[in-house]
């Protein structure tokens, strides 16, 4: 049945846009030309826009409304409001004229029909809205009508489509066209009358075929919760978050990179009230349930696939509308619109600066090592204990003695950090440099100089210095355009141990990832000390019951303790490795020391107390005890998952603080029965060389590894012998320093000469430049920076060069 009226979904396309709006335009190009490729969209019709100005136009409410409207200030919320209101009355009061009314009764029959359940349930239907400006790329008009679910019998179908019609007049839509030179006359509306899908009875969500934040665009985003859909999009529910790998997708792999536990505390459900406006309603989950991941892998890449097909028929990102239908159990998408956010890259760097006018008189609170180069102001929040974290505020500037990787939940929300302990290459300074958030480290007085509430602004733009000035500060923020960056004569490769920046990392000019911390994927994506895990999968009863409950609680979305465990390292790694994808990814396995790994909930049953843990249990050693074995099986299952099962072969393995060649033999082997073997599936192992010894006889090392990756950080430290977390002997640390050069020279010239990789992940070259040319005379192959340092290092290698020897 084709009317002026009523256009069924199966006879339209996106080339009905100005007849149907853009929503009812593209719900009809799915049904049209992708369910044939598995694409579900529940059937329906659509009143057309001529039938809307048939409505307005011929039964006089177009001049009363012109009147209403003519010279009508929008910046008057008030007039607005009370405009708003009279108009949207005579709307939903007005009776249709006959022949639409007709037409809709008839198209609501043969729908119904069709869709009637099993023993004669009477169905229910969705009643949108599809402006003819909506869901362009340019004008992004969505949401901003209403949207009726669970509408019952044709007297509600025509009250809601009614009130659709009505809805072109609320304030927000008013004050959108006046702002945005629509004329209100121009703007046509579709009524959108489409079965049900019962979601009320499972989930739904939205995904985007890109990554909202960073617009990555190998991966498909997948948001999902209990109950309709609406709840997400109102973003009135904390969905569970997926990301899907499109390469992986493709090549029929295991795809999901990355399962996030929403809250999920509320969902939307059917009411048996029928009165339009009233059908549904929020009702609280369970806890038990919203701990759970309310989709299986099948459903998320399902969806993923989906999203695929649809991105590809429209040529552009896009961003769906999908729901799980409890009774059919299967997946349906309800809509799809152009991605309209993240169409904005320009591919520029911020810098940073703040005017020597404007800090000449204020007031230096504290100073201390600055870390990063950027500025950041807010109120301060001192936290003399990790239990006062919840004491803490978004955008606040973070004051304590010093962090671990406990912190780090606050850490990433902080405006600034500031520690009274530390150097540049403690915890606080590394985690801050890859959140990208200015921190000032060892200023010795911090918690005592700073107080709750004063507010500051942190400068780390002024050079090795950081300065924490009174008052909140006027600073500037320069973009740089990466588009064409110089040659460099080394490859510049990137530190990355939070998976949830990779994505944004990777817009970064660079040639892959020479340093993934393993343990801060650990620290981030679990929290939980290994052995606590295994020891709940094999006997839970060894648990004291409030750590048992505990532990059970963080990983009841996942099989078991131990799965929880493997996948969640593997979605880490896994995160990583596709942004950086096809460059290599050199992931360094855990490197806990013992007082790190007892700060892991269960930790301190399992850790021994070490009188120097910086040169105690860790790195190889650890691997190869007999206690930690166990736990060791589990980072290879993860790390083989990723390059084995998903593909992901970009991905090269790191042993860290292997202090003799028996560990480097032993090490070797114990992998090889872990099922990760040298040259196999293109695997490749790279050593740490970061204890003087590996630089001594570095030949006799490099039998059993496919090259060095040089820590200049440990290097520095155990040869000069110093603590590098000591504010009292940091100003030492310097990698320039003639030995420790030396440990370098034998590390590169003994890689060169056997033809294996060579490479430096520590902070040297990024804070030294004449370290940095040094190296490239030396002949190193890669230089593994912070994020932010790797332009400023990039341009300033590319235009010195390296230095001349001699």
């Amino acid at each position: 049945m084709t009317s002026q009226n009523v256009r069924w979904f199966s006879e339209l396309g996106l080339a009905d846009l100005e007849e149907v709006g853009g929503k009812n335009a593209s719900l009809g190009e799915m049904v049209s030309q992708l369910a044939d490729l598995g694409v579900r969209v529940p059937d329906g019709f659509a009143t057309t826009a001529q039938a809307f100005h048939r409505f307005i136009g011929d039964t006089g409410l177009a001049a009363r409304i012109n009147g209403l409207l003519d010279g009508l200030d929008t910046d008057d919320v008030r007039r607005l409001s009370e405009v708003g209101r009279e108009i949207r009355d005579a709307v939903v009061g007005q009776p249709f004229p006959e022949d639409l009314e007709a037409d809709i009764r008839s198209a609501y029959e043969r729908l119904a029909e069709q869709s009637a359940g099993a023993e004669g349930e009477e169905p229910s239907f969705a009643v949108r809205s599809s402006a003819t400006a909506e869901d362009l790329p340019d004008a992004s008009f969505a949401g901003q009508q209403e949207t009726f679910l669970n509408v019952r019998g044709i007297d509600a179908v025509l009250t809601a489509i009614r009130e659709v019609f009505a809805s072109l007049y609320n304030d927000r839509a008013i004050a959108y066209r006046v702002h945005h030179g629509f004329a209100h006359a121009d703007v046509g509306l579709s009524a959108g009358v489409q079965r049900m899908v019962r979601s009320d009875l499972a989930s739904s969500g939205v995904m985007f075929t890109m990554d909202t934040e960073s617009g990555f665009t190998d991966a498909v985003f997948v948001t999902s919760a209990y109950g309709l859909g609406e709840g997400v999009v109102q973003g009135a529910v904390n969905p569970d978050e997926f990301y899907v790998y499109k390469p992986a997708l493709r090549a029929g792999r295991p795809a999901v990179l990355k399962r996030g536990v929403g809250g999920k505390a509320t969902k939307m459900v059917y009411t048996d009230d029928a009165t339009v406006g009233r059908t549904t309603e929020f009702v609280d989950v369970a806890p038990q349930e919203s701990r759970l991941l309310s989709l299986t892998d099948d459903e998320v890449e399902e969806l993923a696939r989906h999203a695929l097909t649809i991105e590809e028929h429209y040529g552009r990102p896009m961003d769906i509308e999908w729901g799980k239908d409890g009774l059919d159990g299967r997946l349906y998408v309800l809509q799809a619109r152009p991605e309209t956010v993240q169409s904005r890259h320009t591919g520029a760097l911020e810098r940073f600066k703040i005017d020597r006018a404007v800090t000449k008189g204020a007031d230096v609170l504290v100073e201390g090592r600055a870390i990063g180069q950027k500025i950041g102001s807010g109120a301060v929040r001192v936290l003399t204990s990790i239990d006062d974290m919840h004491e803490f505020n978004p955008g606040e500037v973070l004051v304590a003695d010093m962090t671990d990787p406990d912190w780090e939940p606050i850490m990433k929300r902080a405006a600034a950090i500031v520690t009274n302990r530390g150097g540049r290459t403690c915890h606080a300074a590394i985690i801050a440099r890859e959140l990208g958030i200015p921190a000032v480290v060892g200023t010795g007085s911090g918690t005592r100089d700073l107080t709750d509430g004063r507010e500051v602004t942190v400068s780390c733009a002024e050079g090795d210095t950081g300065l924490v000035y009174e008052g909140l500060l006027d600073f500037d923020v320069e973009r740089t355009e990466l588009d064409s960056m110089p040659d460099v004569p080394v490859k510049i490769m990137m530190n990355v141990g939070t998976p949830e920046q990779a994505f944004a990392f990777s817009r970064l000019p660079h040639a892959g990832v020479g340093l993934a911390r393993l343990e801060f994927v650990i620290n981030r994506q679990i929290g939980i000390h290994p052995k606590a895990l295994l020891d709940l999968a094999g006997d839970p009863a060894s648990l004291p019951a409030d750590l048992r409950e505990e532990v059970e609680e963080l990983t009841a979305a996942y099989p078991g303790p131990r799965e929880f465990f493997v996948q969640r390292v593997a979605e880490g790694v896994a995160m990583i490795a596709a942004a950086f994808a096809p460059e290599p990814v050199i992931v360094r396995l855990s490197d806990f020391k013992s007082n790190e790994y007892a700060n892991l909930v269960g930790g301190e049953l399992y850790e021994p107390e070490e009188e120097n843990p910086m040169i105690g249990y860790r790195g190889a050693s650890r691997y190869l005890s007999e206690d930690f074995a166990d736990c060791f099986a589990m980072e290879c299952e993860a790390l083989r998952y990723v390059r084995d099962e998903m593909g992901l072969t970009n991905v090269k393995v790191m042993i860290p603080f292997v202090r003799t060649t028996t560990e480097a033999r032993s090490v070797i082997e114990l992998l090889g029965r872990n099922g990760l073997r040298r040259g196999e599936n293109d695997l490749q192992v790279v050593m740490m060389c970061e204890v003087p010894s590996n630089a001594v006889i570095a030949d006799q090392f490099l039998e059993h590894f496919d090259g060095f990756s040089i820590g200049s950080n440990d290097m520095t430290q155990l040869t000069l012998g110093l603590d590098r977390d000591s504010a009292l002997v940091a100003g030492g640390f310097d990698e320039r320093d003639p030995a420790v050069l030396h440990m370098l020279e034998l590390a590169i010239k003994a890689c060169k000469a056997q033809g294996k990789y060579v490479g430096i992940c520590g902070q040297g070259p990024s804070d030294h430049p004449d370290l940095a040319r040094w190296l490239l005379d030396q002949g190193i192959e890669s230089m593994s920076l912070n994020p932010d340092t790797v332009v400023d290092t990039w341009l300033d290698l590319a235009k010195q060069g390296p230095a001349s020897s001699g």
